[in-house]
């Protein structure tokens, strides 16, 4: 009686230690978009320049991509609580100046500074839940956080543009970071309680060689891809990046040579021999560029084309939410009926739905029934659903406990990647002129690029447990 107790009680810290880890995802993830709605707002009440507007919105996507790999050797040394809990009071304390700012170059500042501690958080998540957890419940767990951290990156536009159109106690664009405080609290008091994940037993270095070339590689390679974003191709942009690009030559080559002679590399290329952890690695680089392009592409295409309004703009895009919802429900179960063939169907059918949207505006020459796209929008949402949230988890299953805390960092690094190629390639290809053939263009390209993703799917292997 008293060991089913205590094993209770242990079940219970978990789900709470989940609980503040998913906390720190969701403040991480929707700060990531949360801003774009809010950004006109912003930019009227500070008097923000153009340069400021783009930093305001990169300065925290650059600052947390660059320092992930680095914040994750530093949770190995310095132990994953004192680091998780750091970075939590950090990101909460960063948001609160950003809410308080009152320029444009403080709050470029404060962002920075949130970027930097929203990769101390996310470099910790995956192995404090690795830890948490017993094996045969790290599918269900990393299905949850896959769903949270989708969740609330879609979430993150409508929020921000709710959130500045209510006007809560008159704080306006002020909220939209100063909702950090609560979230925050809340998180480093479940993990201060019951987070008892410390230092390795063994003895761990920071490979400062390492930290500097992927800082400078990644910065150098993100924020060429911002200017594309902004500016469309550029000579300088493109010597940015070609730079970059030998800079991150030089870090792969150093980090082999830290792994022949037996130092500890922020890299662990023995990740890459496990073939769902190098598949997957592929599959999230690819998803969360078409998604976060996506979802770029129909805020512009609605709002800057058709005339929607942000909030018509997220009427409309509530069914695809609810849609994933629905997905992310269902796709464990499905999973274990039919493997990976599940994921494939889900993107696939995401793709076709794109598809059909495409045609659809392309023969109403961009008059669009609400209530006839409710179905296919829904469609979609349910596709992307039980295509992302099962994909963390499949890439994720075979690795042992050493590996799962080397990826802790490096997989947050990849969807950051991701992230940026997409925003750039959709805005320096269809995206200088702003027409609605571009956006049918465009949106066909992406439906073409999912069914790619779908067949791609089929090369992971099968779940471990239909071995």
């Amino acid at each position: 009686m008293i060991d089913l107790l205590a094993r209770r009680s242990g079940t219970t810290a978990a789900w709470l230690v989940c609980t503040g880890c998913l906390l720190a995802v969701f403040m991480q993830m929707i700060d990531v978009t949360i801003v774009n709605t809010a950004l006109p707002a912003m930019t009227a009440d500070l008097a923000a320049s153009e340069r400021e507007q783009l930093l305001v919105v990169s300065g925290y996507s650059l600052a947390f991509a660059c320092t992930l790999l680095t914040a994750a050797r530093l949770g190995e040394l310095l132990g994953r609580r004192a680091m998780f809990l750091g970075s939590v009071a950090a990101f909460t304390g960063a948001s609160v100046w950003c809410g308080l700012s009152g320029s444009a170059v403080e709050l470029v500042a404060a962002r920075i500074v949130q970027g930097v501690a929203g990769a101390g958080m996310a470099a910790q998540t995956i192995a404090i839940l690795t830890a948490a957890f017993p094996r045969e419940r790290h599918g269900r767990v990393f299905a949850i956080y896959g769903a949270v951290a989708g969740f609330a990156g879609m979430l993150g536009p409508m929020l921000g543009g709710a959130l500045v159109s209510v006007n809560p106690w008159g704080l306006g664009w002020h909220a939209v970071f100063l909702l950090n405080l609560p979230l925050g609290a809340l998180a480093f008091a479940l993990a201060l309680r019951y987070l008892r994940h410390g230092r390795p037993v063994h003895r761990v270095r920071l490979d400062l060689g390492g930290a500097a070339l992927s800082t400078v590689s990644l910065f150098g390679f993100l924020y060429a891809l911002t200017d594309i974003q902004q500016h469309g191709w550029r000579a300088g942009a493109g010597v940015v990046m070609l730079v970059s690009l030998c800079w991150a030559v030089v870090f792969l080559v150093q980090q082999r040579g830290e792994t022949r002679h037996g130092g500890q590399p922020l890299l662990r290329f023995d990740l890459f021999t496990d073939r769902g952890f190098a598949v997957g690695s592929v599959l999230v680089t690819v998803f969360f560029g078409l998604f976060t392009a996506f979802v770029f592409a129909v805020s512009i295409t609605l709002q800057d084309e058709l005339g929607f309004s942000p909030l018509r703009t997220g009427v409309l895009m509530t069914p695809f939410a609810l849609g994933a919802g629905a997905g992310a429900l269902v796709s464990p179960m499905l999973v274990r009926w039919w493997g990976v063939r599940v994921l494939a169907a889900g993107i696939a059918t995401y793709g076709g739905c794109v598809a059909v949207g495409a045609g659809y505006l392309r023969l109403t020459a961009g008059a669009v029934s609400l209530p006839l796209a409710v179905g296919p929008v829904f469609l979609a949402g349910l596709g992307v659903g039980v295509f992302a949230v099962p994909l963390q988890p499949l890439m994720l299953s075979r690795l042992d406990r050493a590996r799962m805390d080397a990826a802790s960092g490096l997989l947050p690094t990849v969807e950051q990647i991701g992230n940026g190629l997409g925003l750039a390639v959709l805005s320096a290809v269809f995206f200088r002129a702003h027409t609605l053939g571009g956006s049918v263009t465009m949106f066909a390209a992406i439906a073409v690029v999912a069914l790619g993703l779908g067949a791609l799917t089929l090369a992971l292997p099968k779940p471990v447990e239909e071995q």
